[in-house]
Order: structure tokens, then C-alpha cells, then sequence
């Protein structure tokens, strides 16, 4: 099958066979049909993400844990995650949990104008650091709880949420433009991924499938 971004050239390294094997058998047999979010999928070296000691299964078909009891979701995840927002260069996009900052890297591979929110300090130094050395220009951070987005940036033409609260914070709603989707699982034991379009008659929802992310950290009250 040919794959866009076959060209290896010189960014070639002893994991281009994995990444291209990853978004072959695990991505593109599961129905993900983007050629941008392939593209991104093919090009950001995940590996570079993950702890030293999962460097070797990073291409796993499988989530990986990274620090503060946070994971690096299950490729099949990112891509399904990311082609639900109809990622587009330029797109206005707001990332709550930059977490490891893989998720971050396919949207700005992708070419979006990403915002991203970490709440846990240690790893959104960690995660910007990564993102700084590969040369992201198109990626804008702040530290803190990412529950009611990022109000002064707003409107996003795609909101992404990358651990699970108990319900669907408003303000994030609120923060869509007209067109605009928001991505998240929602629940507790049991959760759903969602995907809420805004439009001049309301909101759209729509249950994508069952899922299992980290509950979002330090959510507020509901006051």
C-alpha cells in the first residue's frame, strides 16, 4: 500500500519501518482515511516521547505510562482523535492535557495553530522542551488546570481533550467557534469519546465509541 510521506530522505532512522508499519496495520486497517493526519502520523517520531525504558514499544499498539501516573495514548487513538477535529493548516486549535506532547506534535505536524494546557508542571516543562527542540513555531503553552480553556484565545476552530472528566465542561462548548468540534472521552468507570459540533441552531453530539483515558486532574466543582 503506499502511504503518503513515503519520502524518507535524510530523516530516515532505525524507526521509519515501525512508524510505518504502526500507521499501516494499526491506523489505516481501522478506517482512518485522512491523508494529513496519516502524514503527521508517519513524520512525528513517537519514540521521542515516551520514557527511555518504553522507547522500544513505542510503536505498540497500546498506550504507554509516562510520568505523574499520566499515559501517551494507544496511536490508534491520536489518529481517531485528531481526524474527528478535521485538522487543517492554520486551524485554530486548543489541546487540553499536553501530557507528553505527542498528541501536540501531530496537530502542529499537521499545521494547526495549537494552544495547549498541562496542569501538571513537571511534565509541561518536559513535553515543551521536546516540542522547542523539533522546531515547532505554531505551538503556544501555558501551565494550569485546561477545565474552562483558555478564554482570552478563544474561539477554537477544535478543542481536544486528552483525559477524561466526569462531564462536558460548558465553558469548552463555549469556547467553539460556529463549525467548530470539540473531542473528548467523558465518564467515569464507564466513558465515551464525544464528538460536539457547534452550529448556529445549537450543539450536535454524537458517541464515537468506548474508550478509557486518565480522569482529568484537579477538576473543578460544578459550582
Amino acid at each position: 500500500m503506499n502511504l503518503p510521506g513515503s519520502s524518507e530522505g535524510s530523516d530516515f532512522d532505525k524507526y521509519t519501518e515501525r512508524r510505518w508499519d504502526m500507521v499501516e496495520n494499526q491506523i489505516i486497517s481501522r478506517g482512518i482515511k485522512n491523508a494529513k493526519v496519516l502524514e503527521a502520523m508517519l513524520k512525528v517520531k513517537r519514540h521521542l516521547f515516551v520514557p527511555d525504558e518504553y522507547v522500544d514499544s513505542a510503536y505498540a499498539d497500546k498506550p504507554i505510562p509516562i510520568e505523574k501516573g499520566q499515559t501517551i495514548s494507544q496511536p490508534y487513538m491520536v489518529a481517531l482523535m485528531t481526524e474527528l477535529l478535521n485538522p487543517l493548516p492554520g486551524k485554530k486549535i486548543l489541546e487540553i492535557g499536553t501530557g507528553s506532547g505527542y498528541q501536540t506534535a501531530v496537530l502542529a505536524e499537521i499545521g494547526c495553530d495549537v494552544y495547549t494546557i498541562e496542569i501538571i508542571e513537571d511534565l509541561a516543562i518536559q513535553s515543551r522542551k521536546i516540542l522547542d527542540e523539533l522546531g515547532y513555531s505554531n505551538i503556544k503553552f501555558r501551565i494550569g488546570d485546561g477545565y474552562r480553556g483558555w478564554e482570552e484565545h478563544a474561539p477554537f476552530g477544535g478543542i481536544i481533550v486528552t483525559a477524561a472528566p466526569a462531564q462536558i465542561p460548558e465553558k469548552l462548548i463555549d469556547q467553539l467557534s460556529i463549525g467548530g468540534k470539540l473531542v473528548l472521552p467523558v465518564g467515569d468507570t464507564n466513558q465515551e469519546l464525544l464528538l460536539i459540533e457547534k452550529t448556529n441552531d445549537g450543539i450536535t453530539k454524537k458517541r464515537i465509541t468506548s474508550v478509557r483515558f486518565v480522569p482529568m486532574t484537579e477538576q473543578p466543582n460544578h459550582t
